[in-house]
């Protein structure tokens, strides 16, 4: 089997980068181990799909979300067919990691855990190593870039890691974080980014929810034709939505690369 032939049929249905992670060079502290999640995993096939400047350029977060939309879209069906065609041609188990739901909601986990940390993942992979804003920094798009991966008990040695420090600790990304999420060096605040970068997700959903149903009936018919309510509604059928996307748009790292 040949890893540049796997990477190659990766750049050629849609990815921008793809490399390669032996499963003991990923490491991540709070997601499960990989081997509880495809029995007999050996290795992951990482992807990078680059995020648009243009979709990052707008300060309206409904905008910049047209284009993750787009993006999240081919990043789906690029990582399914890679899957398919790595089973297909070699004879192995092939399991696609998407960059979106379903996570797994039970405790401890509660949908702030994924199976598999792509972000990890992509720096095992040699595609980038962390910045101060705890993404990963790609030496050719910086911080707009979004991971996939696949499992495989296919046998691929790591990529090189990327040693060069691409991060030159500005700080723009803590100062321009809205909600302080990143005050604290090392980690994001979840729930402080949740609240803000997805106001009409699950937790918005319950807020208002509980505020309807305590409300009298004349305040009730305000409140379904409310802007938040038919946010909330939209979102159900979009997915997930974000709002916020200021520590990716401001980081300078790479840029120009």
């Amino acid at each position: 089997m040949s890893r540049e032939e796997i990477r190659q049929m990766g750049l050629s249905c849609g990815a921008d980068v793809v490399g390669f992670a032996a499963v003991e060079d990923y490491k991540s502290k709070r997601a499960p181990d990989p081997k509880t999640i495809l029995p007999g995993i050996r290795s992951m096939v990482v992807m990078g799909f680059r995020e648009l400047d243009g979709g990052l350029a707008s300060d309206i977060g409904r905008i910049s979300m047209h284009s993750r939309l787009g993006q999240m879209d081919q990043t789906k069906s690029c990582t399914f067919r890679m899957a398919k065609a790595i089973e297909d041609r070699y004879k192995v188990k092939a399991a696609p990691i998407l960059a979106s739901y379903p996570l797994n909601m039970a405790a401890p986990f509660m949908g702030l855990v994924a199976d598999i940390s792509l972000r990890h993942a992509a720096v095992a992979a040699g595609l980038g190593n962390f910045g101060r804003h705890n993404l990963v920094i790609s030496p050719r798009f910086g911080t707009r870039i979004i991971f996939t991966a696949i499992l495989t008990d296919m046998v691929l040695a790591s990529d090189p890691p990327v040693t060069e420090v691409l991060c030159d600790e500005c700080g723009l990304c803590v100062a321009s974080c809205p909600a302080s999420a990143l005050d604290e060096e090392g980690k994001t605040e979840d729930l402080k980014c949740l609240r803000n970068s997805q106001p009409f997700g699950i937790g918005g959903a319950i807020g208002f929810i509980r505020k309807f149903t305590a409300a009298p009936p004349e305040q009730q018919k305000a409140m379904i034709i409310d802007p938040r309510f038919l946010s909330l509604y939209q979102a159900s059928f979009i997915g997930f939505q974000y709002e916020c996307f200021r520590c990716m748009a401001v980081c300078p790292a790479c840029v120009d690369a």
